[in-house]
């Protein structure tokens, strides 16, 4: 499961390859899409070479985002994970903040099942370490969900 944000491109790989991409995409809010053809995109880096740095910039950050997951989902056990997702909203939204997805995509995301992540997200709450309500989280212990995403810490 990937989560792309406004303005973000996604299957610019296939182009490159010059292959199917080998998923699909759903949007989860209204979106306005933009197709461009194999041909018309390669006649645009062509002559635009500024277009073809962006998009070396942007694959290189896709790829570190890419890294730090594997590393995360490799190393880190699920409360560090989830610890590590919520500290990284509330450096975007603040330390009282909506989720950005259902939790059962969140859960795909990080790597576990619903279920497993719901126990979690009871336990830092009886810790004390946020609030929760629907997709409503507080961050009350930044400090806590620090060391959590550490490994410096278990739940």
């Amino acid at each position: 499961l990937h989560i792309f944000e406004h303005r973000e491109p996604f299957a610019e790989a296939a182009i490159f390859a010059g292959a199917p991409y080998p998923a699909y995409a759903m949007a989860m809010t209204k979106a306005r899409l933009f197709f461009f053809s194999r041909t018309a995109f390669m006649e645009l880096i062509r002559t635009k070479p500024d277009l073809a740095m962006n998009m070396m910039a942007a694959l290189s950050r896709r790829l570190k985002k890419f890294t730090s997951m594997i590393e995360a989902l490799s190393l880190k056990e699920v409360p560090g994970r989830l610890a590590a997702h919520l500290l990284l909203l509330s450096e975007q939204q603040g330390p009282d903040f909506k989720l950005d997805i259902a939790k059962n995509n969140l859960a795909s995301l990080l790597g576990t099942i619903p279920e497993t992540l719901s126990r979690i997200f009871a336990k830092m709450v009886r810790n004390d370490f946020i609030e929760s309500s629907g997709k409503r989280i507080k961050i009350l212990n930044l400090e806590a969900l620090k060391d959590l995403a550490s490994g410096s810490r278990r739940l």
